[in-house]
């Protein structure tokens, strides 16, 4: 079971966790992944250098998508 995805998590954790997060953020204009690697900054403090505005919106709408995403259990 993964961990719950907050302003705290770390961006590494949340790209090894959720590939599909990357492109998710990507959509919205938020890079997470330079150089190949993921950066090594919390979820708030990506959101802070990219210049969004409302953090909590976009983390729910991720977790949205995320859930969208997760297969059925057998």
């Amino acid at each position: 079971m993964s961990k719950e995805i907050t302003l705290d998590t770390p961006i590494e954790e949340l790209v090894k966790e959720h590939p599909e997060a990357v492109g998710f953020l990507a959509r919205h204009k938020v890079r997470c992944i330079r150089c190949g690697e993921p950066l090594w900054l919390t979820v708030g403090e990506l959101l802070n250098e990219e210049g969004v505005e409302n953090h909590q919106f976009l983390i729910d709408e991720l977790k949205r998508y995320l859930n969208t995403k997760k297969s059925p259990d057998p």
